[in-house]
Formats: structure tokens, sequence, C-alpha cells
């Protein structure tokens, strides 16, 4: 099948390499001239584990390529997705202008009957609008569906999720849609049951609603930490407790600094704006993102505490830029504002990421910052500093080395991850500063002491 992707960032890319590599004849259109540069030398612009082999192989057989141009890859297209961005505006909606712009080009170029298939995530309504867009364009003869087909990628596991997908949501007003969608993704799909066949309203809203819900897991167990952190309980106890009920189970019920990245704090925004321009007041989504807003704030504040507010001229190793571990996206990092506070107090900060470096240089308006350095490793500057601050769960940072730790000359670990066990780390000497756990001090060591 013949298959043009608009767009190459994270979901474009996933999805066009993903349908290239089980045989589809795959082409990948974007504006970006240096991006398309890259992907035909076989370079892959962002860091996702998989991804380049797959591109590789792709390339071998012949079933991917890349291109600026759209007019041959639309016209001879049996299927069109559009994975382009849809940023947030300042109010929290979605920006549609590329998605439609995408479309006003489709309706120019297609002959035959054509599936456009919306990727992008993107409010309830838009497919109308697309729709809308090439029947007004577009001659009358031409013939095509607009469907809905939201994607499901986790990143740092994105590969995995393509291949074997937990559902392959199909919103679609036509049987004839459908069929044609269904052979796209049947390679992928070993029980039928997984495809899911709707409205195209509902499969736009489908997707929000999956990442609102995940994201309210988080919000729920943030909050639920800072009782913990009042009342003396251990959050890991209670989360236990609450998980162990199959009704809950434990997925994303875990503590932290909250949530970031490209989706879930954009696509709350975004259902909140959808829900007042329906004229309902969103108050659980209201308060998920106000929860989340405050998290970083809130675990800043706790090294603040630590220091009795005083963190001038202080310094303090970092571990983890990303906003979560297994990619390079810094977008919406927790790290950011947190840094960000203790930059602003007077700080000195050494950080250090596998991954994502060269993206928070580039991203963070931080890290421009004269008080913030980087690092090559873990503990390559972890001398003299007066804390450990870890903000990213990275394996590499799950098995501390107390050998190197001890060039510190503060004792104090401030874990945003919740990563360690506090008993081990406070046998070594160190004060221990988690999420929902009580503070597990050294009296030797605290400054409060």
């Amino acid at each position: 099948m013949k298959i043009t992707i608009f767009g190459t960032g994270y979901v474009g890319l996933v999805q066009g390499v993903g349908l290239a590599s089980i045989g589809h004849d795959v082409t990948c259109v974007d504006v970006d001239k240096e991006k398309i540069s890259t992907l035909l030398r076989g370079d892959v612009p962002i860091y996702e584990p998989g991804l380049s082999e797959l591109l590789e192989s792709a390339m071998k057989a012949g079933n991917i390529r890349f291109e600026t141009k759209s007019a041959f890859a639309v016209s001879v297209s049996d299927v069109i997705f559009i994975a382009v961005g849809t940023p947030p505006l300042e109010n929290g909606s979605a920006d549609l202008s590329y998605v439609l712009d995408v479309a006003k080009t489709l309706s120019e170029h297609i002959t035959g009957y054509t599936v456009i298939a919306t990727k992008s995530t993107v409010p309830v309504g838009t497919g109308d609008q697309v729709e809308a867009v090439i029947r007004e364009n577009a001659p009358a003869e031409k013939e095509f569906d607009v469907v809905s087909n939201p994607e499901f990628l986790k990143e740092g596991d994105a590969v995995n999720d393509f291949k074997k997908p937990d559902r392959i949501v199909i919103g679609a007003d036509t049987d004839r849609a459908v069929a044609v969608m269904r052979d796209v993704y049947e390679p992928l799909m070993l029980k039928s049951e997984r495809f899911i066949i709707t409205d195209r309203t509902s499969a736009e809203l489908i997707k929000y609603a999956a990442n609102a819900m995940l994201a309210t897991k988080i919000s729920f167990m943030n909050e639920i930490a800072k009782i913990a952190d009042v009342v003396g309980a251990d959050i890991g106890h209670v989360r236990s407790g609450i998980t162990s009920d199959q009704r809950i189970g434990d997925a994303f019920l875990y503590p932290g600094i909250g949530y970031g990245g490209s989706c879930f704090p954009k696509d709350v925004r975004a259902l909140i704006q959808t829900s007042k321009f329906f004229d309902t007041k969103p108050y659980l989504l209201e308060a998920v993102n106000t929860v989340n807003l405050l998290q970083a704030g809130y675990f800043a504040d706790k090294v603040l505490e630590y220091f009795d507010g005083d963190v001038s001229n202080k310094k303090f190793v970092v571990w983890g830029l990303s906003f979560k571990e297994g990619t390079d996206d810094v977008r919406e990092s927790k790290t950011i504002p947190i840094v960000d506070m203790l930059l602003s107090k007077g700080a000195r900060i050494y950080a250090y990421d596998p991954k994502a470096i060269e993206n928070f240089k580039l991203y963070a308006r931080c890290g421009k910052h004269k008080k913030l350095s980087y690092t090559e490793g873990a503990y390559d500057d972890i001398h003299d500093s007066d804390g450990l601050i870890v903000l990213t769960p990275w394996s590499e940072f799950r098995s501390l080395k107390f050998e190197l730790l001890g060039r510190m000359s503060g004792s104090v670990i401030f874990d945003g991850r919740n990563l360690y066990n506090p008993d081990k780390i406070a046998d070594h000497g160190y004060d221990y500063i988690s999420i929902g756990r009580s503070p597990h001090m050294n009296s030797e060591n605290s400054v409060q002491s």
C-alpha cells in the first residue's frame, strides 16, 4: 500500500518508519529541509531506542523515502497521515494551523479515492474542519474520506508500542475507509479485537481522554504524597496498599516531580479548553493541571528548606534533564522549573543527562544561565558539591557509587523520583530527602541540626 506521512516529528517518523518496516511503500514529507537531509543520510534526529535500526532496515528494503515536495507522493497515495505539530496557543487550545495547511495541500493533489487520517493529537471537530477545507478547495469529483487514527506511543518505548499495539482506534464514517485502515494495520494485529472502530468524534476524544486519565493518576499520587509528607506516612507503603487492589492497578501511580513531555501537559490543557468551548466546567482536569504545575516548586522547596532557605553559591550536581528516561525530549521537563528556581536563588548547578544535554541547552530558558554547567559523566563534578539532586529515573542512576559520592563536601541526596532505599542511604551517612517519605536525616550531617 502506498502511504504518505506529513510531518517527521516524533509521531510522524515512528509511524512512517514503522509502516515501512512491515512492507508498505512510505513517503515522509516535511518542510524542514535540514531534517529531511538528516533522514536521507539514514540518521535519526531524535533519540528513540530501536528507531535507527528500524530506519536502516526500511531504507535497505527500499520501502521509505523522504521529501520536501509533496505533490507526486500525494497523487499516488492510498492513505495519507497528517502527523504535524499541534502546539498550544496562549490559552492552552491546540493550534491547528499546520493541520489545516496540510489539508489545503491535499485538496490540490489527491487524485483517486484517498483515505486521509489525522495522526496528530487534535481536539474534537478537527476531522470536520479538515474535511471542510478539502471539499472547499478540491474538485467535486475527487473521492476521499477523513478518519481519526490517534497514536498511543510512549516516548522511550515507541518502537515496541508500534509493533505490539494495545489497540488501533479508527474513527470513520464509512465502511470503505475502515476497510482501508484495517489493511494498513493488519500485519500488526494478531488479535482483531484490538481494532476499535468508532465514529470520528469519539476517536478524537479517546486520545485526549486517555492522556488526561494517565495525567490524573500521576497528579493524584503526587497529591497523596504531599499528604504523606505532612502526616508522616510512607508513600511507598501507601502505594503498595492501594495498588494491590485490582480495580486500581499500579501503572502511573508513582510520586515524583510531575509529568512533562510533549503530550500530557498540552493535552490536558487542550481538553480543558474544549470543555470550556462547549460550556462545561472541567473541575477535575483543572485540578490535575494545577497539581502538576505546583509539583516542581514543591520539590524545589525541599532543597531550599534543607538549607534554611539559603542556597546562594551552593553547588549541586543534578542528574536528569529529559522529562522521562529513554528519551532526549526536554519539552515541559520538570527539571527546567526546578533548576530555574535554584539558579534564581544563587545556586551553582552541574547537570548531567545521558541523552538530553544538547536539547536542554537549546530549549530551556535556564540552559544559558552562567551558573549552569554540564558534565560528561554523572560523577564528573561531584567533588565539593553540597548535594546531589536526582530528577530523571535513568537506569544508570539507580545504583549509587558511594565511593564516588564520598567526594561531595555535603552529605545530602534529594531524590525527585524515589529511586533509593532510604535506610540504605542513611546507613551510608547521607541525609535523604524524597517525596512522600519522612526525611531520613543523619544528625551529624543535617544543616538544620
